[in-house]
């Protein structure tokens, strides 16, 4: 038995909240901390490797997997199916490995109404004002004006279902949300379901506070 139970930790952010870039620098500060590897039923892009950046199933397979309960979340997007395999989670988070998954806030909803969710961590990333999330989608240049207005367009979508997050956090410096991250990690990782070995401790004081008697 390990020590503790490992996290599902789930950031989720609109777009241009710096939910990427703090997923990375979670990942360096605790390189134990593993990224959900998706499972999808689209075609494989090139350079893309199955098992690396997708688990690449046919739609009969995905189906079946969420029918037999083997999807923690599934949603279906453009066409294509996408979702998050327990399998793998579940042997992380019994190994004591925290898993960090970067997900809407339905997915968040899914995973925490699953047989996992009791180990569940979620925290919404919030920009310190609309001027700004644009300004960061804009400096970014990754983006089209075009696809950026589709992501404003969204955003507010993402930001109206901040209240069903365990924590909060306004992302108005990087430095500070990071530490914020971790002291939220850290407390969790110490919740007495995450600590499976405290039940035999507690009946082992037991059984010595007996022996006194």
């Amino acid at each position: 038995m390990t020590d503790r139970r490992g996290l599902l930790i789930i950031l989720s952010s609109p777009s241009g909240a710096g939910k990427s870039t703090l997923s990375r620098r979670l990942r360096d500060w605790d390189p134990t901390i593993s990224f959900s590897v998706s499972a999808t039923t689209r075609t494989p892009r090139e350079g893309e490797v199955d098992g690396q950046d997708y688990h690449f199933l046919s739609e009969e397979r995905f189906k079946r997997d969420v029918a037999a309960g083997e999807m923690l979340e599934h949603a279906h997007v453009f066409g294509n199916f996408y979702g998050s395999p327990k399998g793998p989670v579940e042997t992380a988070i019994n190994a004591g490995r925290d898993v960090l998954f970067d997900i809407d806030w339905q997915g968040a909803q899914q995973i925490r109404n699953s047989a996992l969710g009791a180990h569940t961590l979620s925290i919404f990333l919030l920009p310190p004002s609309i001027r700004e999330l644009h300004r960061r989608l804009e400096t970014r240049g990754q983006d089209s004006p075009d696809v950026i207005a589709r992501r404003m367009q969204k955003s507010w979508d993402e930001i109206s279902h901040w209240d069903g997050y365990d924590f909060v956090l306004v992302n108005d410096d990087l430095d500070a949300t990071e530490a914020r991250l971790r002291t939220i990690i850290e407390a969790t990782r110490l919740r007495r379901g995450q600590q499976p070995w405290l039940t035999d401790h507690v009946r082992h004081l037991q059984a010595e506070f007996e022996e006194t008697l």
